[in-house]
């Protein structure tokens, strides 16, 4: 058995449910700002949900309060029957910006987040290296960040959050600090592993074609305060290559397109 599985309930794991949540954020004196509009949404165990919409319509607020960082107003996120109050080692989370500790090697840096489980020094080696074999970085694992490309640093920190086998991946736009070329490989990388493990995930983004190639499910958010306004489900046989792109994948791009301009922002429904 890999050292990376863990025995599951007999229910299968990575429910999250999103019920009537709101945030709002205090500014200066009494005003404040509602980041997010009433939410409801669920997310099936093993399914690849992709968040689109406009910069500041509250994408990256609901992913932070799933992951436990952000407090909602009111409403609230259930994670496998469990209440979201705080940061769960059930749920992961890869941001845009690779967090590495510059002292650690790429090894060093899968390792670290381990030590909370108490495991010993071997296991959690063991642990690492396999990590980052699945990332195809074994290879470079006493290399220290600043030695490293962007894409190998993205390596790195998908390596350390799937180390820890979470039952779901929280990613943000993890993808868009690298260049087109790398960006593709990484999406690659990202359909292997899920292909593999089967995490839920939720995915935000601004690419609408990284959305289309990833998702199972896509809802596009409105201008702030966010609320979702349609819900694509994403009937694309599996795997999907941006350099083929049929009628449906066409049809599903100029309909979002034509959703995120302001102008179009006024209605819900689904596809």
């Amino acid at each position: 058995m890999s050292v990376l599985s863990k025995t599951k309930p007999s229910r299968e794991a990575g429910r999250i449910e999103i019920s009537s949540l709101t945030v709002e954020y205090k500014l200066g004196g009494n005003s404040k700002h509602r980041a997010l509009e009433p939410t409801n949404l669920i997310l099936k165990p093993g399914t690849f949900t992709a968040l689109i919409g406009p910069s500041g319509c509250g994408k990256s607020t609901l992913l932070n309060v799933v992951a436990g960082f952000v407090d909602a107003t009111s409403g609230g996120v259930v994670v496998d029957d469990r209440q979201v109050e705080a940061p769960d080692v059930s749920v992961g989370v890869i941001f845009q910006h690779f967090a590495l500790f510059p002292w650690f090697s790429a090894r060093g840096n899968v390792e670290f987040p381990l030590k909370r489980f108490g495991l010993p020094k071997a296991e959690r080696r063991e642990r690492a290296m396999e990590a980052l074999r699945e990332v195809n970085l074994h290879e470079h694992a006493s290399k220290f960040p600043g030695q490293l490309s962007g894409g190998m640093k993205q390596r790195v920190a998908i390596a350390r959050t799937i180390a820890s086998d979470p039952d779901v991946l929280l990613m943000d736009e993890p993808f868009g600090a690298l260049d087109a070329q790398t960006r593709l490989q990484m999406q690659e990388l990202l359909m292997d592993l899920w292909g593999k493990r089967k995490k839920t995930v939720l995915f935000v983004t601004h690419d609408v074609d990284e959305a289309l190639r990833l998702s199972d499910d896509i809802y596009v958010m409105s201008n702030a305060p966010g609320r979702i306004i349609k819900t694509i489900n994403v009937d694309i046989e599996r795997p999907r290559s941006i350099d083929r792109m049929d009628g449906r994948f066409i049809e599903y791009r100029s309909d979002i397109l034509r959703l995120l301009r302001p102008s179009e922002n006024d209605q819900t429904s689904t596809l």
